[in-house]
């Protein structure tokens, strides 16, 4: 029998109101939903070939063979896949980024995605949107986010079937942009799947959860509205309660560096001036800073004039993640 082969792409994307701590590690299933848009530019580009000649499951990312937790994690996957297909073989997996993977700019959220469309599609699967969003959520939890297009909301469900992503708005709903400001583009100590674990331990992470209807009510209400000045404040405040049970948990996450604090605190002073522009953070050092697309030039400049910024990515909202030749 010939290989069965197929590649696609998605893309990263940014949790304007975030997902922190699972109710089963396992399943990836939340303990609170979640708001985000693809960051369209940026990509991850996968091809998965299953193949019955070969013994053993292959992973290289941008040119270098992984081994160990990567090539268990991306594994344990395809054999999820596998046994919903019903096709038992071994696989090669080649993947590339264009942007830094492991520094809190949702690399593992458009790996899986891209990674359960190619892995389904070579398994002869034709599945549902939704379906492909519960799959990715198995590998990496906002890899559901990177499914639908443009805006996307998370629901949290209760189980493997009702937890999955929609989109609430197309891409050309709002001329957002996220510029990220990368102060340190190297992968982080402690990556996410391990942060999850820990949100428990944070005695601030109870009254996160429960607080977390309202604020998704308020975030996705200023998308729908173009709402900017609601959508700053709501999106700020997630982002600095997320980080707060990162840093009260057991072991303590403290992902900021200096230049970090450095950017959050001059958007501040940017938005005061009357300049449309908030901040937000993954599990990471890296600031994106999100702005209307009118302003992008001028928030540019001013990010590079700050000190310890290595880099500067931007990226409207973006499209589904999808099959390419």
């Amino acid at each position: 029998m010939s290989p069965l082969v197929a590649t696609a792409i998605a893309h990263p994307n940014i949790a304007l109101i975030k997902y922190w701590g699972n109710r089963d590690h396992e399943l990836r299933i939340p303990e609170n939903g979640s708001i985000s848009f693809n960051l369209d530019g940026l990509y991850t580009k996968t091809s998965v070939r299953f193949d019955p000649s070969i013994e053993k499951d292959t992973l290289c990312i941008n040119d270098q063979i992984m081994d160990g937790p990567d090539l268990r994690r991306v594994s344990q996957f395809l054999r999820y896949v596998n046994e919903i297909s019903g096709k038992h073989y071994f696989a090669n997996v080649i993947s590339e980024n264009n942007f830094p993977i492991a520094a809190g700019i949702a690399s593992s959220a458009a790996a899986f995605a891209a990674l359960s469309l190619a892995a389904t599609k070579a398994a002869g699967l034709n599945l549902s949107e939704k379906d492909l969003s519960r799959i990715a959520r198995r590998g990496s939890g906002s890899a559901c986010r990177s499914i639908p297009e443009g805006f996307v909301e998370w629901r949290p469900g209760r189980d493997d079937e009702d937890s999955f992503a929609i989109s609430i708005a197309p891409p050309n709903y709002w001329d957002l942009v996220d510029v990220i400001a990368v102060v340190k583009g190297k992968h982080k100590s402690i990556g996410s799947t391990a942060g999850h674990t820990f949100a428990r331990t944070s005695p601030i992470q109870k009254a996160r959860v429960a607080d977390a209807p309202r604020r998704l009510a308020l975030g996705r209400e200023a998308i729908l509205q173009k709402d900017f000045s609601a959508l700053a404040e709501i999106v700020e405040i997630d982002s600095n309660l997320m980080h707060a049970v990162m840093m009260t948990s057991n072991p303590g996450l403290l992902y900021w560096e200096p230049a970090t604090i450095t950017v959050m605190k001059a958007v501040t002073l940017w938005r005061q001036s009357g300049i449309p522009v908030c901040y937000t953070l993954d599990a990471g050092p890296n600031v994106h800073v999100i702005v209307l697309s009118s302003h992008v030039t001028a928030i540019k400049t001013r990010i590079l004039e700050l000190p310890g910024i290595e880099n500067i990515l931007v990226a409207p909202v973006g499209g589904a993640a999808k099959f390419i030749d």
